[in-house]
């Protein structure tokens, strides 16, 4: 399927733009519908002044839109409105840009969730049931640019940032199909689909209204967005969002990540070792943060990387998380036993370092860490050449 980029907001706003609105950009192009969920509050209020209503309409709308109790599916839903607002929101705004068309539930309760956007393509979501806490894993773009050879999403290449509203429907969409006085949703990660420091500015403003009172109302602590190392965009995130901060480790020399993290070699591990320790000496929305390490059998879990782990990130507030490797048919990488990762989780705490140990979920359907995606909506990108002595002991085709 062919994507394309095309302008779904006011006139001259495309849906992936960095900025907010002008007020000379508020009259609507004839034919054209508003996406409703990528504005601001302000935003919203100018635009319905545009329509001859009053302002507080806005809070109105708005409320309907994200109040966790409310999170209407439709105009005809939000009964405080006005009728004849109603039907004039129905002739020229989206309500929601995606829509929820498949789930699809793992032998141990996780459901991947498949959205059709207005734009096309598929955006890739994942419900993820556990004792204390439910998560729901989101995307932040289609595909991704960045190639780590791990993961599966890589092997899509890059097709397209999604908008605030792509992101902002994926969790209510998913809110308002499985919570229950039972079970809710509690927290939100942006693990799925493509690097959310590269869509920083839909990125930051959904976790805004994902955490706002006016809006879902969620703890920030019970929101992590997720980065392979994106350094430059790390000052920016600590001074603009509360959310929590993990960042993708899985190496712990610039030659082995430069291979499985092309990323690396624009921000090696100095770099972005630095920018973490600035940051979170800043005083600016402190926060802990989680390394993720994705275990790979003969790469990365030899003693000596739990011992450099502890090294590299001595200086910064933080905890390791452990992942299971999840394979498929597009890596040759084999995951690490449980014993064995019980015993690099074991060094890393004798040394200090508060870890835990991420089980797998969701495999069987594809739902899991670096599953996720659709292929042959263009070329997969090149592999990477893996240093000697890797090629040599995991025979990989070069």
């Amino acid at each position: 399927m062919k994507v394309t980029s095309s302008t779904v907001s006011w006139r001259g706003l495309k849906a992936s733009s960095k900025r907010f609105l002008r007020s000379d950009e508020l009259s609507s192009t004839p034919g054209e519908k508003v996406v409703l969920k990528n504005m601001s509050r302000e935003e919203l209020g100018t635009f319905l002044t545009s329509l001859g209503e009053r302002k507080f309409r806005a809070k109105q709308l708005w409320d309907w839109m994200y109040n966790p109790e409310l999170l209407a599916g439709s105009f005809e839903s939000m009964t405080s409105l006005p009728k004849a607002l109603r039907s004039k929101l129905e002739r020229t705004t989206v309500l929601s840009e995606i829509s929820l068309t498949s789930v699809h539930e793992s032998r141990d309760g996780t459901k991947k969730l498949l959205f059709d956007p207005r734009q096309g393509g598929r955006i890739e979501s994942v419900w993820i049931p556990s004792e204390d806490r439910t998560t729901l894993c989101v995307s932040s773009q289609l595909g991704c640019a960045l190639n780590c050879q791990f993961c599966y999403t890589a092997k899509m290449g890059f097709l397209r940032n999604l908008t605030l509203a792509e992101i902002l429907d994926q969790a209510i969409l998913a809110k308002r199909r499985f919570d229950s006085d039972q079970r809710r949703i509690s927290n939100i990660v942006f693990m799925g689909m493509g690097e959310p420091f590269k869509n920083i500015d839909n990125v930051i403003r959904a976790c805004n209204i994902l955490t706002s009172k006016a809006g879902l109302n969620m703890s920030h602590k019970k929101v992590t967005v997720s980065t392979s190392g994106v350094a430059s965009q790390i000052p920016r995130f600590f001074k603009e969002c509360r959310a929590n901060l993990a960042v993708s480790l899985n190496a712990t020399t610039d030659e082995v990540r430069n291979w499985i993290m092309p990323i690396n070699r624009k921000y090696p591990l100095n770099v972005l070792m630095k920018a973490l320790e600035e940051a979170a000496s800043s005083g600016e929305n402190k926060k802990l943060v989680t390394f993720e390490y994705v275990l790979l059998a003969g790469v990365n879990d030899a003693d000596e990387d739990a011992t450099r782990i502890a090294r590299l990130i001595k200086k910064i507030p933080s905890k390791v998380n452990l992942i299971q490797f999840n394979p498929h048919d597009k890596s040759e990488f084999r995951p690490v036993p449980n014993e064995r990762a019980l015993q690099l989780q074991g060094i890393l705490e004798e040394l200090g370092v508060a870890t835990t140990y991420r089980s797998s979920r969701g495999p069987d359907e594809m739902a899991a860490c670096g599953q996720l995606g659709l292929l042959g909506q263009r070329p997969e990108p090149p592999r990477t050449r893996p240093p000697p002595e890797f090629a040599a002991k995991l025979q990989l085709v070069q």
